[in-house]
């Protein structure tokens, strides 16, 4: 059974949302949007934020995000993560695999990927 949760603003993480990739990646050609996948390693980096709405499941592993205010958002295998454009936090993951959702072609998207706080001009806003 799903369950969702909005952990930031706009940030909304659901558990056991899907079991297999082919799920994931057809709920991303659903919307129109374009997959890809990816090992994500262990990491820990600065408070950031991007310019695109994303979404991301979890494949293997488990993905830990920090908030602006400090709020921790941790899953692991079977998650959705909805991830709005323009909201600030870091990663302090262990490795894991997922499949990303995006809009538009990831070579397509403006670089950096994580854009510095100091280029951030807008709040975020409720969809």
């Amino acid at each position: 059974m799903d369950r969702s949760q909005e952990v930031a603003v706009g940030f909304t993480l659901t558990e056991r949302h899907f079991s297999t990739r082919a799920e994931a990646r057809a709920e991303i050609a659903a919307r129109g949007w374009h997959a890809a996948e990816y090992d994500v390693p262990a990491e820990a980096n600065e408070l950031h934020w991007h310019d695109f709405d994303s979404v991301a499941f979890v494949l293997e592993g488990r993905s830990r995000t920090i908030f602006e205010d400090g709020r921790v958002m941790e899953c692991g295998a079977g998650a959705r993560i909805e991830q709005p454009a323009r909201v600030p936090h870091r990663a302090a993951s262990p490795a894991y695999r997922a499949v990303f959702g995006f809009p538009e072609p990831p070579e397509a998207m403006s670089r950096p990927i994580n854009k510095p706080m100091a280029g951030r001009r807008h709040p975020p806003s409720r969809p």
